[in-house]
């Protein structure tokens, strides 16, 4: 049985240098996304009836229109919910070694363990909270970009 823990044990070490990639590549992508919001909502301030996104599709039925919707949600959405797991990957990842040292005495070792997992978990959560607000305020966006599209088509009818 112990040989069957120390499997899982390296396994698991194995998964904290993706993890911590996947972690820092969600936040370069949540800051990128940031980024792309803030340029979106000047646009959309400058001028609120205009379509930015629908406007390659606005000729094609509603299914097609609400795909793209979508679309371009899914990379934020995705972000939102996969950099939290992420975190927690990350910091449960170095509590074996930490708990190891702690039955030993060694508080220099917890701290050597544990610091950079904080550090991940944080990290990801502000990954999260970027992602989830421009999720969120997007979506509305796009609901209403998509209302706009459907109502100037039923006017031409």
């Amino acid at each position: 049985m112990l040989a069957f823990d120390s499997v899982l044990f390296e396994l698991a070490r194995l998964f904290l240098w993706p993890v911590t990639l996947g972690v820092l590549l969600s936040f370069v992508y949540a800051v990128w996304s940031l980024g792309a919001f803030a340029v979106e909502g000047l646009q959309r301030r400058r001028d609120p009836a205009r379509v930015l996104v629908l406007r390659a599709v606005a000729d094609q039925g509603q299914e097609q229109m609400e795909l793209t919707v979508l679309k371009s949600l899914e990379g934020v959405r995705l972000c939102s919910r996969v950099a939290p797991m992420l975190g927690l990957i990350a910091t449960m990842i170095p509590m074996g070694p930490a708990l190891v040292a702690v039955a030993s005495g060694q508080s220099q070792g917890v701290a050597q363990s544990l610091a950079p997992a904080f550090a991940a978990v944080i990290v990801a959560l502000a990954s999260a909270s970027i992602t989830f607000v421009v999720y969120t305020v997007r979506r509305r966006w796009l609901m209403r970009e998509l209302v706009t599209v459907l109502d100037a088509r039923d006017a031409l009818v």
